[in-house]
């Protein structure tokens, strides 16, 4: 297994480690699952054309001025200077109204934990590229640029931890959960505070620092935002509204109902045939590639949509559960043991879903 699909391994394992611990009441299945899929695996592609304009910038635009530093000052510099651009990014993403419409799917998770940590707009490295672009004009490496960013993000990963109060020294300099909830949080006191993702230092000196204060709870979401667990209306819905527009689809929910434990499952499920893709992306050729992505995605919105309380979300979820195992398996074949796990127990669970699909409805 690679090094990517290790760590979505180990987050993903995290993740239900920590839920475990905080006991089901504290995040439900569905909005674990959304945190989960939220982003993936369209965002990867955002992310993608962030790295190809990071490398243009630097190649026809740069004044190559860091890259001509020792390799200590210039390591140092890119770890600053992403932190200092992703406090602005972060701050104007709170401010600009377009930007917020972005943002705001990251907000509307409504329990503090590892899994909002994950929950990002399929557009946030778009948007994150203008911000960021500085650091390619000045000559930072893009090897350097994907280091120092990964970082950071895995930084930004532990601050949404739901279990860890507080982390000692880490706390008097560092951005980390004690912090970050008070980001999250819909307080008056709270709003637009701690823009911070790794260092304290820019919050303290652009005057945004604010620490939890006595009596005034830290409640989490965004109030008076209809909320969707549908990434397809949840990443287009507010950019919609941004514009005066209604997205199509969006609206009041149908009442086709399925446990909070079959969306968690079969959420758990499309994550590992993620997993299964980053560990074969390479591997595979173009078309074998785009078509697994293509039925993923489609998966995603699919749960999504059964999540949402949709039947059209049910029977999708049901021809995708049942059909991706037997046309992966049958047209381009499965190559390892965690191949056939997966794809057996997404077989299952659209069995299951046909089932209940099929089953008569109760007066």
């Amino acid at each position: 297994m690679n090094f990517f699909a290790m760590s979505f391994v180990t987050m993903l394992a995290l993740v239900l480690i920590e839920m475990a611990i905080m006991k089901r009441s504290a995040i439900g299945w569905r909005e674990m699952v959304f945190n989960l899929n939220s982003g993936h695996i369209l965002m990867w592609i955002g992310r993608g054309i962030e790295v190809i304009l990071f490398g243009l910038v630097l190649r026809y635009a740069s004044l190559h001025v860091v890259d001509r530093w020792p390799l200590a000052a210039l390591w140092a510099f890119a770890f600053l200077g992403w932190d200092l651009c992703f406090y602005w990014m972060h701050r104007l993403h709170h401010k600009i109204p377009f930007f917020w419409a972005v943002h705001v799917v990251h907000h509307q998770g409504e329990h503090f934990s590892l899994s909002l940590g994950i929950r990002n707009s399929w557009y946030s490295s778009l948007t994150n590229f203008p911000f960021i672009a500085v650091l390619a004009v000045l000559g930072v490496p893009v090897e350097v640029f994907l280091v120092v960013s990964s970082f950071h993000y895995s930084v930004q990963f532990y601050n949404h931890n739901g279990i860890v109060k507080g982390s000692g020294i880490l706390d008097k300099f560092m951005v980390t959960p004690l912090h970050h909830r008070v980001h999250h949080a819909t307080a008056p006191a709270y709003l637009d505070r701690n823009f911070g993702g790794t260092l304290l230092v820019w919050d303290k000196l652009f005057g945004t620092f604010q620490t939890a204060q006595a009596g005034i709870p830290l409640q989490f979401g965004v109030p008076g935002m209809a909320r969707s667990d549908n990434p397809l209306w949840a990443n287009n819905g507010a950019m919609f509204r941004s514009i005066r527009a209604r997205f199509p689809g969006a609206g009041r929910l149908r009442g086709f109902a399925v446990p909070d434990l079959f969306i968690g499952s079969g959420g758990v499920i499309l994550f590992g045939l993620v997993i299964y893709y980053v560990n074969h992306e390479l591997a595979l050729a173009g078309v074998q590639r785009g078509v697994l992505f293509a039925l993923i995605f489609a998966a995603t919105i699919a749960l999504g949509g059964m999540s949402d309380g949709r039947r059209w979300g049910a029977v999708g979820w049901v021809v995708l559960a049942i059909g991706m195992p037997v046309a992966i398996g049958g047209l381009y074949g499965v190559r390892d043991a965690w191949g056939w796990c997966f794809f057996g127990l997404l077989l299952a669970h659209g069995l299951d879903g046909l089932r209940r699909l099929l089953a008569p409805v109760q007066p």
